[in-house]
């Protein structure tokens, strides 16, 4: 099985147990090739934790889920030195917590303090993690998808700019429609009827192996960009630092641009779309495509848009109305 015919068998069988947000998939299956992160925010009962683990048990990799509480620790994601006794001594050993899997759901992240949250920041750059002065190395696989309710805020902790700027895209999941929600209900009955017979709904059969997502990543990085399609996504990024050289109104929406992260998130998921419909190169839609996920959580809205009601999806449309694009 050829890379490509992997992941299309992954993105299938994702669609068969995810019905009415193939939006969703979509971009979780770019989060995977673009080796970045992936914040999930809709409304409960959405799917979101449910997209997550149909992905882990469709990939030969291990899934560890966190869930976010007020009273959790750091040391209870990245793990502990515990004591043990060896040869008649007491000596230290490292006890890994459950931040070393390969696909990670940060469930319900805003409701764990900041000190918490930073525990996934190393990891999440870095690719380790440094316990008692020694670092060790997260798993070759390895995605955090987190998720947050946007409504229900008391007892929350937002999520801080940097912690933020280290997920590659921040995902909207909206109601599926009518159609596919009738869909969810037979999906659902025939998985009870399914448990009730045989007592699992596990099927081992036909798991993606990781090594086809790094051969799909390799392929992805030798996916062309012309040197217009990088002064494109650069521009794109420029209006969000200097809004005000583009439009008036538009410079009293944006308080903060997105980082030099935004811009190189936005090059590699647009290579990962490209890569997705067959094109051994960028085209501008591809950028366009991508630039709502990478670009809505790394601007920051003036008080003034914010009174207005505008919210960040409205000001890219803005920003991809104003900015020219390449022939």
């Amino acid at each position: 099985m050829s890379a490509r015919d992997a992941i299309t068998a992954l993105q299938t069988q994702m669609e068969t147990s995810i019905i009415g947000q193939n939006e969703l998939i979509r971009q979780m299956i770019v989060g995977l090739l673009a080796n970045g992160h992936l914040l999930l925010e809709s409304l409960p009962g959405l799917a979101k934790t449910r997209a997550v683990k149909s992905m882990a048990k469709n990939l030969d990799a291990q899934m560890r889920r966190i869930q976010f509480t007020p009273d959790l620790l750091p040391s209870d994601i990245t793990g502990t030195e515990v004591l043990h006794q060896q040869d008649g001594q007491n000596v230290f050993q490292f006890q890994p917590g459950p931040i070393f899997g390969n696909v990670i759901l940060a469930d319900e992240i805003n409701r764990a303090p900041a000190k918490v949250q930073a525990a996934l920041l190393e990891a999440m750059e870095e690719r380790q993690i440094t316990v008692a002065g020694a670092t060790h190395k997260v798993p070759d696989l390895f995605i955090v998808m987190a998720t947050q309710n946007p409504i229900e805020q008391e007892g929350t902790y937002p999520l801080p700019e940097a912690q933020l700027d280290r997920f590659l895209m921040k995902v909207l999941v909206d109601y599926p429609d009518r159609d596919s929600e009738i869909g969810v209900l037979e999906l659902v009955r025939s998985e009870e009827v399914a448990t009730a017979s045989s007592g699992t709904t596990t099927d081992d059969a036909g798991l993606i192996e990781p090594e086809r997502v790094f051969e799909a990543r390799k392929e992805i990085h030798g996916i062309h960009v012309a040197p217009a399609v990088e002064q494109y996504i650069m521009a794109l990024i420029d209006a969000t630092r200097h809004p005000d050289r583009y439009d008036k109104t538009l410079g009293t929406w944006i308080q903060i641009g997105a980082s030099p992260r935004g811009g190189i998130a936005l090059e590699r998921t647009s290579r990962v779309n490209a890569w997705l419909e067959g094109r051994p190169h960028v085209t501008p839609d591809d950028v366009r495509a991508m630039a709502h996920g990478v670009l809505r959580h790394r601007i920051i809205l003036t008080y003034d848009a914010s009174a207005e009601g505008i919210h960040a999806d409205q000001v890219i449309d803005k920003i991809l109305e104003l900015v020219a694009v390449p022939a």
